[in-house]
């Protein structure tokens, strides 16, 4: 592999032939509410890209998925600390560590709450006197700055609540609005989880467990579930089909639910030429017919194109903050022209032994 200046470049072998495939390594992926700016792309650019010191953001979320459902536009912080904290305290009896902070009042009180010292109606009131001091400000951000829609409108001086922006219903009217929560559940968990194993001194390495269909991750001896493997990717594909961009589900149930599948054939682990092939770097979201319809890819290795779509979309999770920033490190390469290689590497392999390539026809507009 050749490299010029700041551009690294995939090189492809065919007959005798090299191509080259350019790939940016000096500026970071634009944020999707940068590059695509849809309503569920805005969401999707606050719950997988704004900077997390506590999990209150993925409890406001989750608060305004439920109020935004009834007609009310107008929230009082009464009736917002109800399924706000209740969201924290399911969290806290699977994940103590709920912020990077040392202390907070408004955890203990929804621990005392989960123990029982504590009533509904007092945890309500704590959580309105301690939980929304940062969160209401701050959900709105991302690298440092507003993103151009607003999904409420604080209100706390005038009126005592926030209010539903009609993006917010819109956003709710959206089909396949429901992997939205989904994905923020599974972000929580990733975060979560990261902040548990405390990422400082433990690098976390997250896997797909193909049959749970689960992200997991050792701990010690331990072998952890994190989360749904199609909830914490498919944001980052923006719900679509990675090989052909028709839309897809991750609610369990549906019939476009999407297929977990490995971008590098499965086929290949036990083989040693593809490293970590049950990485989150090998996996996507495909739809039936790209993975196991007529003419899907099944053992063939997906195109130079495709691959230029996975680096892209691996750059993607970097950009998002940890666990899964640090887990693509770890599996490909500390820098973008190490990954590059990395992954090169891997296609000349997997061509080697499965020898086809394989390529769908586009059924939607190109997104990632």
């Amino acid at each position: 592999m050749s490299v010029v200046g700041w551009e690294a470049f995939l090189v492809q072998d065919v007959g005798g032939v090299l191509k080259r495939l350019q790939v940016d390594s000096a500026m970071p992926p634009a944020l999707f509410h940068t590059t695509t700016p849809t309503l569920d792309n805005y969401w999707r650019a606050i719950i997988l890209f704004g900077l997390n010191v506590a999990s209150y953001k993925f409890a406001l979320a989750q608060a305004l998925t439920e109020l935004a459902a009834g007609p009310k536009e107008l929230v009082r912080l009464e009736d917002l600390a109800e399924p706000f904290s209740r969201h924290i305290c399911e969290h806290l009896k699977t994940a103590d560590k709920q912020t990077t902070s040392r202390s907070s009042k408004f955890l203990d009180s929804c621990r005392s709450f989960n123990a029982g010292s504590l009533t509904k109606a007092q945890l309500i009131e704590t959580t309105v006197r301690f939980g929304f001091n940062n969160v209401i400000d701050a959900f709105h951000i991302v690298n440092h700055d507003e993103v151009g829609v607003r999904f409420f409108v604080d209100e706390r001086k005038t009126a005592k609540g926030i209010r539903i922006t009609d993006d917010m219903y819109r956003l709710l009217a959206l089909p396949r609005h429901a992997n939205l929560q989904h994905e923020t559940e599974a972000r929580w968990r990733l975060v979560e989880t990261a902040w548990d194993l405390g990422l400082s001194r433990n690098l976390v390495l997250i896997e797909h467990d193909a049959q749970a269909g689960e992200l997991v991750t050792q701990k010690e001896l331990r072998r952890t579930s994190v989360t749904s493997s199609r909830s914490a990717l498919n944001g980052y594909q923006k719900g679509k089909c990675f090989y052909c961009f028709a839309p897809i589900s991750i609610v369990p149930g549906d019939d476009e639910l999407a297929d977990v599948d490995h971008f590098f054939p499965h086929t290949l682990k036990g083989s040693g030429v593809v490293p970590a092939i049950d990485g989150v770097w090998n996996l996507v979201l495909a739809c039936h017919d790209c993975n196991k319809g007529t003419g899907g890819k099944f053992a063939k290795v997906p195109s130079i194109p495709l691959l230029e779509r996975l680096s892209k979309r691996n750059e993607y999770l970097i950009e998002s903050h940890h666990p899964l920033r640090e887990t693509l490190i770890a599996q490909t390469g500390k820098d973008a022209r190490e990954r590059v290689s990395f992954l090169q590497y891997a296609h000349s392999s997997a061509k080697r032994i499965l020898i086809h390539e394989w390529q769908p026809e586009p059924r939607g507009s190109s997104l990632f």
